[in-house]
């Protein structure tokens, strides 16, 4: 996304996926705004208790100049949590960089749902 896209980005789906290897877990927090096809990441978090003290920057509205911050705690009570394995993780991860598709996002999370 361009700058201006990112300033009118507004998430409507919250996904916070958890990667479970031998040694550790590893979390990751993704915003998707289904009407303008954006998606954004904050990844590479080894503790959940660090995760949710992280503020992310959120806006209220598309056109708004107020943007403020939650606590990731906050995102989290709302967000869909998804425990995935190596390779559902990587498919995320291909998804993620792919050009946007709604169809193929929706079949990725109800595919780990149900699980």
């Amino acid at each position: 996304m361009n700058k201006r896209q990112r300033r009118k980005f507004i998430p409507s789906t919250w996904i916070m996926a958890t990667k479970q290897t031998e040694a550790h877990a590893y979390y990751a927090l993704y915003a998707i705004d289904w009407k303008r096809g954006g998606r954004l990441s904050w990844e590479g978090w080894n503790q959940l208790e660090d995760l949710l003290q992280f503020h992310i920057p959120i806006k209220r509205k598309a056109g708004g100049r107020k943007s403020s911050s939650q606590p990731a705690a906050k995102i989290a009570k709302r967000a869909l949590h998804l425990h995935l394995n190596e390779a559902q993780f990587e498919e995320l991860e291909q998804l993620f960089y792919q050009p946007f598709s709604k169809k193929r996002w929706r079949m990725f999370i109800q595919m780990n749902r149900n699980q």
